[in-house]
């Protein structure tokens, strides 16, 4: 059986119609909540919107509800964590309407004092969405029937996804044989894992040479001819 060839043509005015659609519907979203959109704009072929935080809740149920719109699935809460900026962290929601099979992500931002209002009364699953966050990044919600850690340990100290949050942590943890429990301790590194010269073991080879590198340009430093070299110019 052979395979018919791919109409590049009919492939192209089909992805031209999608993006007209998407376009029109960005239209009618924007003219719709005029008033609570900041900024709107394409990325990789989905419509973001930038709203303030008060009118989440406003906005993810108009998206949810609307007949044209259908965004009725909450796909994901995030946050980005950008330490320069004075409201640090970039809150995101990615919505899906399966009846129009299209994505949209909604964008707002706090501070480290901010409190963000809770899409839980729109989205019952963006509860524990909220609580990876608050345990993440620290971002708190109001309206939150049980906002407290999901993902750490209870007693951890600070939010592991935040830039200044040290790699190491503060604390680890292990099991003691004299008191039979898991205990926790001060970060204590070895010396070998805190003294190192960023080189791997292959660029510390320039004192050697292997068959075949005399084909290559020499390195600038530690190059040695080896005898076989020297044999085949005599």
């Amino acid at each position: 059986m052979v395979d018919e060839p791919i109409n590049t043509e009919e492939q192209h005015d089909e992805d031209d119609c999608l993006q007209a659609s998407r376009e029109e519907l960005a239209q009618y979203i924007s003219a719709n909540l005029k008033d609570y959109l900041v900024s709107r704009e394409w990325q990789k072929d989905e419509l973001c919107l930038n709203i303030q935080r008060e009118d989440i809740c406003y906005v993810l149920k108009f998206l949810r509800d609307d007949a044209r719109c259908r965004f009725t699935q909450l796909v994901s809460v995030t946050a980005v964590d950008y330490p320069d900026h004075t409201e640090r962290f970039t809150i995101v929601y990615n919505l899906l309407s399966m009846t129009n099979n299209d994505r949209i992500r909604l964008k707002t931002s706090a501070r480290e004092t901010d409190i963000v209002p809770s899409a839980t009364s729109v989205f019952s699953s963006a509860g524990w969405m909220e609580r990876e966050v608050f345990d993440m990044f620290g971002v708190a919600f109001s309206n939150h029937s049980d906002l407290r850690r999901i993902l750490t340990d209870y007693g951890f100290e600070g939010h592991p996804l935040r830039k200044d949050f040290p790699l190491t942590g503060y604390v680890e943890l292990r099991y003691s044989e004299e008191e039979k429990r898991v205990v926790y301790e001060p970060v204590q590194l070895t010396q070998d894992f805190r003294s190192f010269d960023n080189l791997s073991p292959w660029e510390g080879m320039t004192d050697v040479q292997l068959p075949g590198d005399e084909k290559a340009v020499r390195p600038e430093f530690g190059w040695q001819p080896t005898s076989t070299n020297v044999e085949h110019k005599e």
